[in-house]
């Protein structure tokens, strides 16, 4: 599993902490440490608080996974930068009134950002964590 990727472009990074290989790294430049973050890409190699180094942002990249999760399933990071299956799709959480229109109780979704960051969807199966899986990374 997850011996192949096809990147479309990598980005040079100064590791903010040491960041491990195939793990999530932030726009900070530290590997992911928040579950369902957004995440500017997958690095492709350990690297030590400082060192530049590159993570793929685009096309397929190996990434070590968290958890159990299916072909295809969408993907988010968790507290340790490795992929896992998203919760769930989006739902519209109402509240005490009853939800007739969103022109009678106002905005339904507010914000430019989604709970969970999804990053990429799975091109193979993971069984456990700490295996290495292909996926598809969004943009």
């Amino acid at each position: 599993m997850g011996t192949q990727s096809a990147p479309t472009q990598s980005l040079t990074y100064l590791a903010s902490g040491a960041v491990r290989a195939y793990r999530a790294i932030g726009y900070d430049d530290a590997e992911a440490t928040v579950a369902g973050q957004k995440v500017k890409g997958v690095a492709q190699r350990a690297a030590a608080d400082g060192e530049a180094s590159d993570a793929v942002t685009s096309g397929t990249t190996v990434v070590e996974t968290g958890g159990v999760f299916a072909l295809g399933d969408s993907l988010i990071v968790d507290t340790e930068g490795r992929a896992i299956a998203a919760s769930g799709a989006l739902g519209v959480g109402v509240g005490a009134v009853a939800m007739t229109s969103s022109a009678a109780n106002g905005d339904v979704l507010t914000g430019a950002d989604l709970p969970e960051y999804v990053f990429a969807d799975a091109l193979e199966a993971s069984g456990a964590a700490g295996e290495q899986c292909e996926v598809h990374l969004r943009r």
